[in-house]
């Protein structure tokens, strides 16, 4: 995880919901809380790509884990079926 990165308002993908971010010579301005834009702690920060982690964390940065299941775990248990889903279906029971 040495390469996630938080995310910045210069991203390209980042949109502030309330319209107040400025761009100034020192940085990104927040006119709604008159302060430096700090996207960790503020509620209307918005990714347009929908990548926009908790803490401020972009999601683009992080490498997915996958987990591989058996096939017990996959399948599951038996389900009986009484009535009209046994007359629709035609089996007993059904995986």
């Amino acid at each position: 995880m040495a390469q996630v990165k938080t995310c910045s308002p210069t991203c390209q993908s980042f949109k502030c919901a309330k319209n107040a971010a400025v761009y100034r010579r020192d940085g990104i301005w927040c006119r709604w809380t008159e302060e430096m834009c700090n996207v960790a702690n503020c509620t209307y920060a918005i990714c347009v790509k929908r990548r926009l982690l908790p803490r401020g964390v972009c999601g683009e940065t992080i490498k997915r884990k996958t987990v591989e299941k058996q096939p017990e775990e996959v399948i599951g248990p038996t389900i009986k079926l009484r009535g009209r889903a046994l007359r629709k279906i035609g089996e007993k029971e059904v995986f």
